[in-house]
C-alpha cells in the first residue's frame, strides 16, 4: 500500500473540528484535510454546524474521513445534550473544566457560552475511545468547544488560527487558549505576530502558510491582449469572496464608477454573503449593473474557469467595523495559479504574497481613488498585466506550494497523537 494512504488497520487517534463543514468559502481547510489524508493521517471530522452551501468542492468528495455533527442549538437535540451532561457529571475531567468554564462565563455571560459548554459535553461523550488528540480550525467559538471537550476527556489539543478568529476574539480568551493548547499554527505573519504577543511560551504558535496544492490547478491559459478600447470585447475583471464588509466590495463598486468613460470593462463576482443585496443596489444606483455578473457561490471547478477567462483579479480587503479582517486569502493564490495580475489592498496578509509592482498593484485599504487608478492602469496595459501575471505564477510555484506546510502539520499531529510517523 502507498505510504501516502492511511493504513487500514491504523486506529483513528485524531479528531479535527471546525465551525461548519463543508463550506465552499473554506477551500484552505478542505485542502488541508485532503493533504493530511494523502499523507496517511487518519482522523475524524467534527462540525458545529451543518452545511448550507448549495454545492461542494471536488476535494470534499475526495475526503474519506467520517463527519460528525454536534447539536447546532442545544434545544434542537435535548435528549442528546442531556446524555452528554449526565456523562460529564461522571467524569473526573469535570473538575478540570468547571473552573475554566465558570471563569469564561463570568467574562462572557451569553447563551453562546452555554452552547459551547453543552456541545463540548456531547463531544466528550461521543468521541471514540481511541482518540488521543483534538485539533480545531479557528480560535474563537470552535476552539472553546474543543478546549472544554479536551479538559473533560483529559486530551491534548491544538489549533489553526486564520483571520476573523484572531482579530475579533478578546485578548484574555486568546491568551488563555494559547496557554492551554499544546501548539498552534497560523497562516500570516500579521496573525503570527499577534498570537506570539499573547503567548507566554515562545514558539507555541508557528507560521505555516496554506499555500496551494498545484496539482489541483491547470497550467495558465494563453490570454488575449484586451486593452479596454473595444466595447464588444471589454477587459474582464474577476473578484471572489463572500459579500461581507471586510472584503471591500463596496469600495470596488465605487472605484469602478470612477473609471474613464472610454474604458470598457466587465466584472464577475463569485460568492454569496449577507451584503450581496446591498451591493446589487449600489451597483444599480451607480449605473453599473449591466457590466456586472453576480455569479453566486461556486465550486472550485467553476471558480478556476472564471479565473481562466479573466484578465485581472481584484480584491480590495479592509478592516471591518468589528475588527474582522482577512489573512492571506486563498483566492489571491488561486488567481496567481492562472497567471492573473492582482489589484488588491496593502493590508493584512496580502502583501506577504503580492509585492507592489511585481505581482500586481497594491493600494491603501479604503482608498477608492487609488483603487480606480490601479484598475485603469492595468486594464489599459495588457503587456504590463502579462508580466505581473507571470510573476504571480512564479511566486506561487516557487514559494507558496502547500506541500511544506502540510508536511509540518501532519508531523505535529502525529507527534501529538502518539502515532508513529
Amino acid at each position: 500500500m502507498s505510504a501516502s494512504q492511511p493504513q487500514a488497520g491504523e486506529p483513528v487517534r485524531i479528531a479535527i473540528a471546525m465551525k461548519g463543514y463543508p463550506r465552499l468559502s473554506e477551500t484552505f481547510i478542505a485542502q488541508e484535510l485532503l493533504g493530511l489524508q494523502q499523507r496517511g493521517v487518519r482522523f475524524e471530522i467534527w462540525s458545529l454546524r451543518h452545511p448550507t452551501d448549495p454545492d461542494r468542492h471536488l476535494m470534499h468528495r475526495q475526503i474519506a474521513a467520517p463527519v460528525r455533527y454536534l447539536p447546532e442549538y442545544l434545544h434542537d437535540e435535548p435528549a442528546r445534550v442531556g446524555r452528554g451532561l449526565r456523562s460529564a457529571l461522571r467524569r473526573p475531567g469535570l473538575f478540570r473544566l468547571l473552573p475554566v468554564f465558570l471563569r469564561d462565563l463570568a467574562r462572557d455571560a451569553t447563551r453562546n457560552r452555554w452552547r459551547r459548554f453543552g456541545q463540548a459535553c456531547v463531544m466528550a461523550r461521543e468521541l471514540p475511545a481511541g482518540i488521543r488528540h483534538l485539533h480545531v480550525h479557528y480560535l474563537h467559538t470552535p476552539a472553546s468547544v474543543i478546549r472544554y471537550a479536551a479538559l473533560l476527556r483529559g486530551l491534548t489539543w491544538s489549533f489553526s488560527a486564520h483571520a476573523k478568529d484572531i482579530w475579533t476574539t478578546p485578548d484574555w480568551e486568546k491568551r488563555e487558549k494559547i496557554a492551554d493548547a499544546a501548539w498552534g499554527v497560523t497562516c500570516t505573519q500579521d496573525g503570527h505576530r499577534e498570537l506570539e504577543r499573547l503567548s507566554d511560551r515562545p514558539g507555541t504558535v508557528s507560521l505555516v502558510y496554506h499555500g496551494l496544492d498545484l496539482t489541483r490547478f491547470p497550467a495558465p491559459p494563453e490570454r488575449s491582449r484586451r486593452d479596454g478600447l473595444q466595447p464588444v470585447d471589454p477587459v474582464r475583471l474577476v473578484t471572489i469572496g463572500r459579500a461581507v464588509e471586510k472584503k471591500g466590495f463596496d469600495d470596488l463598486l465605487a472605484a469602478l464608477a470612477l473609471l474613464p468613460m472610454g474604458l470598457h470593462w466587465h466584472l464577475t463576482h463569485i460568492g454569496g454573503g449577507e451584503k450581496l443585496a446591498a451591493l446589487k443596489r449600489q451597483a444599480e444606483e451607480l449605473g453599473l449593473s449591466d457590466r456586472i455578473v453576480w455569479a453566486g457561490p461556486k465550486a472550485q471547478g467553476e471558480v478556476i474557469a472564471a479565473l481562466r477567462e479573466a484578465d485581472l483579479f481584484v480584491l480590495p480587503s479592509k478592516q471591518a467595523g468589528d475588527g474582522d479582517r482577512d489573512g492571506l486569502p486563498n483566492v489571491v493564490m488561486e488567481a496567481a495559479s492562472q497567471a492573473l495580475p492582482i489589484v488588491a489592498t496593502d493590508f493584512a496578509g496580502i502583501p506577504e504574497f503580492v509585492r507592489q509592482g511585481v505581482e500586481g498593484l497594491l493600494v491603501p485599504p479604503g482608498d477608492v481613488a487609488a483603487l480606480a487608478e490601479a484598475l485603469a492602469a492595468l486594464a489599459a496595459g495588457p503587456e504590463r498585466r502579462a508580466g505581473m501575471g507571470d510573476a504571480a505564477h512564479a511566486r506561487l510555484t516557487g514559494a507558496f506550494s502547500a506541500g511544506a506546510g502540510l508536511d509540518a502539520v501532519a508531523a505535529q499531529l502525529r507527534r501529538s497523537a502518539g502515532a508513529a510517523p
